[in-house]
């Protein structure tokens, strides 16, 4: 099966073999979406493709910008719904981080956000119908992980979903930041982040947190935060003094351990 070839909308997921990624894949193949799916590893993206029963794979680093010239291209195509899920995060404070590290954090977390989304708005707007989920984070609320730079990317993220949706959802595109609390995939592990200590009831379900975020997107909404809990902790962020906010986050990695997703 190639995507374009029949007469189901087309998706394109990035960081498509595993976690959240993988859980969009499967989602919207049980919709009858055609997909792309997109991530470095051929194998585990044929693989993928395989468990799914079809779908077109693009390998692509989309930390490089010859990765992210090769997924725009396929943008520029008739897609009818992107996710950005790729991202990673780093296991090593700010002060004792290298500018290579820092660089490649910022490629893949925001600049590759920023070029894939523009690269697939004018095909959709000229359509007059489209989607982008761009994946974030309930981190990028505040500043709850002192010393890491991840919940910064993932501010960017928010925002500018937040702000490119309101401009072009009078075109009829929908532009949403999803923004899950811990989720039980694989980013924790390969970035080797230690996340024993978290409780096991602020754990969300990766299948759950799509379904939200599909649901959330259908109803136009700008921010989705999947899960009742998250969303009393971003009410709480947004609406509590910054000094009782700083206070809590002093403390945050040793009381529920170093998560970032």
């Amino acid at each position: 099966m190639v995507p374009g070839m029949t007469d189901q909308p087309v998706a394109l997921v990035t960081g498509a073999t595993a976690g959240i990624g993988a859980a969009f894949a499967r989602e919207l193949s049980a919709q009858g979406y055609d997909l792309v799916l997109v991530a470095r590893d051929q194998a585990r993206l044929e693989a993928m493709a395989a468990e799914l029963g079809g779908a077109e794979v693009l390998p692509a680093d989309l930390s490089t910008p010859e990765g992210c010239d090769l997924v725009a291209a396929r943008l520029a195509t008739a897609v009818d719904l992107l996710v950005n899920n790729a991202g990673m995060s780093l296991n090593t404070p700010f002060p004792r981080s290298t500018v290579e590290r820092e660089e490649l954090l910022l490629r893949l977390n925001v600049n590759a956000v920023m070029r894939l989304t523009l690269a697939a708005l004018p095909a959709m707007s000229a359509r007059g119908r489209g989607g982008i989920i761009n994946v974030s984070s309930v981190t990028g609320f505040a500043a709850m992980m002192p010393g890491s730079t991840y919940p910064a990317t993932k501010a960017w993220v928010t925002n500018f979903s937040e702000s490119t949706g309101l401009l072009v959802r009078s075109t009829g595109v929908r532009v949403m930041a999803l923004c899950p609390g811990f989720t039980r995939t694989e980013f924790h592990e390969r970035a080797g982040i230690d996340a024993s200590k978290t409780p096991s009831w602020l754990w969300l379900d990766a299948g759950r947190v799509v379904r939200d975020g599909l649901r959330d997107l259908k109803k136009g909404k700008l921010v989705s935060v999947p899960d009742w809990k998250y969303k009393m902790v971003v009410f709480g962020v947004r609406h509590a003094p910054q000094a009782l906010v700083r206070r809590v986050a002093r403390n945050t990695r040793t009381r529920i351990g170093r998560g970032d997703h």
